[in-house]
């Protein structure tokens, strides 16, 4: 299927947990109909420390969405 949103696009989510919320298109993942919008569907994932000397931490991570969940609101124009 073709996917008419690209990199850079405004799009509003229209379904799930972020329903309501604006965000910029900042990849596009083209085989599986998912995209991943700035700030939105972040998750968070502790990492282990791999060696005793060093220290654990926590990385917040932008998940992908899928297409037919947002709604494209401003489309970004190449000159």
């Amino acid at each position: 299927m073709k996917i008419n949103i690209q990199k850079g696009d405004d799009v509003k989510i229209i379904s799930g947990k972020y329903k309501g919320k604006h965000g910029k298109v900042c990849e596009v993942l083209k085989n599986k109909n998912q995209i991943i919008i700035n700030n939105i569907n972040i998750q968070i994932k502790h990492i282990k420390p791999k060696q005793t000397e060093d220290k654990g931490y926590i990385k917040k991570i932008e998940t992908p969405i899928h297409r037919s969940n947002v709604k494209l609101i401003k489309k970004l124009h190449k000159n």
